[in-house]
């Protein structure tokens, strides 16, 4: 198997509906993937998840947890999942949306600063709903459920004091690959270049980029102060968020009993997940500055005197996100709505 051992998950607690084994002969070995350390926020969600899966499958599924990117990285998860080379995956919408555009619709400029709740109603509702018919057909995937928050998205940098939004003019600025991310930093005069997660400490301890699009979260738990992050500036541009899915393979192969555990374990769980990232985001925030690095926010009316200069510019972005008119249209009114 490429890429490193692969962590074992430990029993966890069952659901209290009790599961009846089957007969099969062995239990179905499910390979899960991330390219987050074993601390960051997806990994322990995801860690606790199949816990709970082996537990209350008693053991028919046996799951394989690769963390830090043993086995794969996120860009390369969703063509193993079509493979038949992996089980489970959690990619962020930025690598979905190279597949599935429509997917990455959070970091469209009407989310920009927007609290929490309004991005959560749009990828709970119809918008996250669409996308989620889009992903099953195109990416031959099962979504078992509600799709994990990461954390606001704010900027980050290692010299270049950051106090306001025109600090960022001139600046080279690492993103994970999102379309979305690259047109906002280009909005506010950076320039924007792509790099996957495991590269970040070192290409950032040699310069070879001025500050990045990332979450109080992510940062701290890779230690980044140590590759010498020094200023943040908080706006809450977006919230990064996480699509469940397993293989189509591997979901072909379960019981339709085991099928109800799993998207059954899932519902139960995912509102503790992305409360514990709100929590993480906020104790990652105090790591950072005990660390030494100062954190600065845009004012709130700033903010949303941005988000209209952005929407002004909303169907420009749409299209350099390669997204339809559909979801834009779906994602207006849903936040509409909301608002």
């Amino acid at each position: 198997m490429p890429g490193g051992v692969a962590r074992r998950v430990v029993l966890g607690s069952a659901l209290a509906a009790p599961f009846v084994r089957s007969a099969r002969a062995a239990p179905l070995v499910m390979r899960v993937s991330v390219d987050t350390p074993p601390l960051h926020g997806r990994t322990v969600s995801i860690a606790d998840f199949l816990r709970k899966l082996e537990a209350a499958s008693r053991g028919e599924i046996t799951p394989l947890l690769f963390t830090g990117g043993q086995l794969f990285r996120d860009r390369d998860v969703i063509r193993a999942l079509l493979m038949g080379q992996l089980d489970m995956a959690a990619p962020g919408t930025w690598q979905v949306a190279a597949y599935v555009p429509d997917a990455d619709f959070t970091q469209l400029p009407m989310f920009y600063g927007q609290p929490i709740g309004v991005t959560h109603g749009a990828i709970d509702g119809i918008p996250g709903a669409l996308v989620n018919e889009k992903v099953r057909r195109r990416l031959r995937v099962k979504v078992p459920g509600r799709w994990i928050d990461l954390g606001f998205v704010n900027w980050y940098s290692r010299q270049k004091p950051l106090a306001s939004l025109a600090d960022l003019r001139g600046l080279t600025i690492r993103n994970a690959g999102s379309l979305a991310q690259a047109w906002r930093a280009r909005f506010f005069g950076a320039m924007p270049i792509t790099m996957d997660w495991g590269d970040v400490p070192p290409a950032l301890s040699q310069g070879v980029f001025d500050a990045l699009q990332s979450t109080h979260e992510s940062c701290a738990s890779a230690g980044l102060w140590d590759a010498g992050l020094r200023y943040g500036l908080e706006d809450q541009q977006a919230v990064d968020i996480y699509i469940p899915m397993i293989s189509e393979s591997f979901w072909a192969s379960l019981s339709p009993a085991l099928k109800t555990l799993v998207t059954d374990l899932w519902a139960a769980n995912i509102g503790r997940y992305r409360a514990a990232m709100a929590t993480a985001q906020t104790r990652a925030a105090a790591a950072l500055e005990a660390h030494g690095v100062t954190l600065a926010s845009v004012p709130a009316d700033e903010i949303g005197e941005q988000r209209r200069r952005m929407m002004a510019e909303q169907d420009k972005a749409m299209r350099e996100m390669r997204m339809s008119p559909a979801i834009l249209a779906c994602v207006t009114e849903t936040v509409s709505v909301i608002n």
